[in-house]
């Protein structure tokens, strides 16, 4: 038996030595080599300490070569750089080893592959893989690269990689596609940074544009762009005299990556265990307004509306046979070319993606000095921007030969100003113009002219159903010209904020008293309602809690609102900025929280109209100086008659994350309505985070059903914002959790009455209730359909509003 045991054990010896001898490397991983050694290509590999990537060859499905490449190491191969893209090994045996410094991949005839390309030579060489994917070399004992596989990037951009350009090193990092799923040589299509004029990324597909995003504009991107903050990714763009470039970092526990594909697709994903697969949060272009040109010049793209393309004002299709086929490619041309000193001026054209920004279309000026006159003075010039600088204030951007690539962004766009010739532009203009002729040749005819003006007036406002019972509006009726004075002519550098219905601006009366004005955009039919209905109702309305209309003005084409000024802008401003969210302490929040609450229980009962908000959101409480709440913006606002419960819209109009499910699915509405939002703005508030877009590495629930199943567990508390640590009492926390969800349970007739709300934010000696599920409790799957937008715009009219804090 003893014989048995030992021959057993030698056996185990000797089979554990042979499969050493076999796979020295990968059963011992290593992360750096030194000068001297070297990497055989088919049986050995490195692994970056905390083994979060490997650097190894490599060979495609049904292909015969390999590659040198990095890749995941606990995620099924999903490959991130490749050094022999378009050098491949037709057999694994090569080797990667230093030669005067620099790394060089071998093939076992020792012709080169693929080397490194830093010309310094040291003596002590170190090859390192780092833990964040790169690839280093270094001198050994220094921490100062020589070299990084991150400053040549493949199809992929990791946490930490720079994606733009650095005048010190010359390098225009850029991705580049594969050209197909199993080859890795440099493919067709490309994304990286036009640092002609305002940088702006694109893809490309060989020298023709296929995507552009809008240009960097001071301190943004132009319209909706994917390099925005999110509860998975943190961008940084950096824009100075030395570099442009894009990277980013991820969420804490959270493995994210932007990739190009073989079609020409940018987009972002991220890795989720349980679903054992890439997630895709959007791929870019999203739809066809975000296909390069796809109106043709002077052609403007709007995604939500039927036909996609319409010619910016004062144009007309080139080919308007083509256009009724749906081929807008041709674009627009004028309908009058006089536009040289012949009395011609400009429109302004709201909320679009600025347009091709890139060096031969633009002219950047930094100062904001006579923009309009520059443009004016210079007969080739076909549009001006203002623009807000990185280093503060204002600058002047200018357009030449096209205008191509707008699209309608209502939610993130900007304003920019179209030269027109004088019979394009507004019959104001022309009649001021008359007016001041007629002026000079006749007092009587001035008369007569004024007279016809007042007249035109009249039948303009009845015609245009700003209100048709002015009677029963009861406000002050300001004075246009004051408002210019105010607004200093609604100065881009007064501008505070932007919605569906136009601007707002900061002004300042004589009297000292500062202003909020919002300004209807042209043409914009849904802002002249959501007006109209705003200053009937908010006339009627007092209270501490809402904000306060002043007044308002009717001058020939525009209508205006003037609102108290509120100098801690909107809620949002602070909720979700990871910087400002700490000014929001837990007194302040609770403050704010019942302040809400209040302002909606005099809605809903106090006042003397029951009115039904229906777009409460965060964005729609604004902070006066003291930062006490005022619920603001009524322009989707419905009176109900005091025995009215409940009811019906075809057209549903709110904002996405905030309406209660009876609305969104069969357009009910009501109280409970409102109560439902009410439920989602406490939850937020409590938790520092967005409903729409909350994102947890553990599930796939919203911010309601995250909140749902945390008080099923027992860990509500756990939903509390980390800011507010020892902040707040544990039941005086819990209260408020308990009511925000009892606001949002998915049956209305559960929902407590905004008095009972109040009642139980207020007393703690309350007796609650125990909440039920949520409504939209959803267990929500990141869509895979790659050529979706992120957001989408329902089939039931569903208004998505984003009006900025004022």
């Amino acid at each position: 038996m003893g014989k048995l045991i030992w021959r057993y054990k030698v056996s185990i010896f000797l089979f554990f030595l042979t499969t050493v001898a076999l796979f020295p490397r990968k059963s011992f991983a290593i992360d750096s080599i030194k000068a001297g050694e070297s990497i055989n290509g088919s049986t050995q590999i490195l692994v970056s300490a905390q083994k979060n990537f490997v650097l190894g060859m490599f060979s495609p499905k049904d292909t015969k070569f390999h590659y040198l490449g990095i890749w995941y190491k606990n995620i099924p191969q999903t490959v991130v750089w490749v050094a022999n893209r378009d050098e491949p090994l037709v057999n694994s045996s090569a080797r990667l080893t230093f030669n005067g410094g620099n790394l060089i991949l071998l093939s076992e005839r020792d012709g080169i592959l693929w080397s490194s390309t830093t010309s310094k030579f040291v003596k002590e060489p170190i090859a390192q893989l780092l833990d964040n994917g790169n690839l280093v070399l270094r001198e050994f004992g220094s921490e100062n690269y020589l070299w990084e596989s991150f400053n040549y990037p493949s199809d992929t951009l990791l946490p930490g990689m720079k994606l733009g350009w650095d005048s010190g090193t010359r390098l225009n990092r850029k991705l580049t596609a594969w050209k197909s799923s199993n080859d890795p040589s440099s493919g067709d299509f490309t994304y990286g940074m036009d640092l002609g004029g305002l940088p702006q990324f694109e893809t490309r597909n060989g020298s023709v544009t296929t995507y552009r995003g809008g240009p960097w504009f001071g301190s943004r991107f132009s319209g909706t762009s994917p390099f925005r903050e999110t509860a998975i990714h943190y961008p940084r763009f950096n824009y100075s005299a030395n570099e442009a470039f894009f990277s980013f970092e991820s969420a804490k526990n959270l493995t994210g990556r932007y990739a190009l594909d073989t079609e020409g697709y940018f987009g972002q994903s991220y890795w989720i265990d349980d679903g054992n697969d890439w997630y895709s949060l959007y791929k870019l272009p999203g739809d066809d307004c975000d296909k390069y040109g796809h109106c043709g010049n002077f052609g403007i793209c709007t995604y939500s509306v039927i036909p996609l393309c319409d010619c910016i004002h004062g144009f007309q299709p080139e080919s308007p046979d083509d256009w009724k086929k749906k081929i807008w490619s041709g674009g627009c041309v004028r309908r009058d070319n006089q536009t040289c000193k012949n009395g011609e001026g400009f429109k302004r054209i709201s909320s679009v993606k600025l347009p091709d920004s890139s060096g031969k279309l633009v002219n950047v000026n930094t100062s904001i000095h006579d923009c309009e006159a520059a443009c004016l003075s210079n007969c080739s010039c076909l549009a001006y921007a203002i623009m807000e600088l990185s280093t503060g204030g204002y600058g002047c951007i200018m357009w030449f030969q096209k205008l191509v690539d707008i699209r309608i962004l209502p939610d993130n766009g900007q304003d920019i100003y179209v030269r027109l010739a004088a019979s394009e532009l507004d019959s104001t203009n022309r009649k001021l113009i008359v007016v001041l002729s007629v002026c000079i040749a006749s007092l009587i005819s001035s008369l007569v002219v004024v007279a016809c003006l007042i007249s035109w007036r009249r039948r303009r406002v009845e015609g245009n159903e700003v209100w048709s019972q002015e009677n029963e509006v009861e406000m002050p009726l300001y004075d246009f010209t004051m408002i210019i004075t105010a607004t200093n002519n609604f100065s881009f550098s007064n501008k505070i904020g932007e919605g569906g219905f136009g601007p707002v601006y900061k002004g300042v009366l004589p009297c000292g008293q500062e202003i909020a004005v919002k300004r209807l955009a042209e043409g914009s039919s849904q802002g002249q309602n959501e007006l109209r209905n705003e200053v009937l109702l908010i006339s009627k309305l007092q209270h501490r809690n809402l904000v306060k209309l002043l007044g308002f003005c009717i001058h020939q084409q525009e209508t205006l609102l003037v609102y108290e000024y509120m100098p801690n802008k909107s809620l949002d401003y602070f909720l979700f900025d990871n910087k400002k969210r700490s000014l929001l302490n837990w007194k302040k929040r609770r403050d704010i929280i019942i302040g809400i609450a209040r302002g909606l229980l005099y809605l809903h009962r106090d006042s003397r109209l029951i009115i039904i908000h229906r777009d409460l959101k965060v964005s729609n409480i604004l902070l006066d100086n003291e930062m006490y709440p005022k619920i603001s913006d009524f322009g989707m606002a419905r009176m109900f008659a005091e025995d009215q419960t409940m009811t019906h819209t075809k057209r549903v109009v709110g904002t996405y994350g905030y309406m209660s499910p009876e609305y969104v699915i069969d357009g009910y509405f009501s109280m409970k309505s409102d109560i439902f939002s009410f439920g989602v703005i406490l939850l937020e508030i409590v938790s520092g985070k967005k409903n729409r877009g909350f994102f947890h590495p553990d599930h796939q629930l919203n911010l309601l059903g995250h909140a749902w199943k945390l008080w099923d567990e027992g860990n509500a508390l756990e939903l509390m914002d980390e800011t507010l640590k020892d902040q707040f009492q544990n039941s005086e926390a819990l209260r408020c959790i308990q009511v925000g969800l009892l606001c949002v349970q998915e049956n209305p007739e559960e929902r407590p009455a905004m008095w009972s709300v109040v009642s139980m934010l207020e007393s703690e000696n309350m007796l609650l209730s125990l909440p039920k599920q949520p409504g939209f409790y959803t267990q929500r799957m990141i869509s895979k359909i790659h050529k979706l937008p992120v957001e989408t715009r329902s089939s039931n009219e569903v208004t998505v509003t984003l009006l900025h804090g004022r």
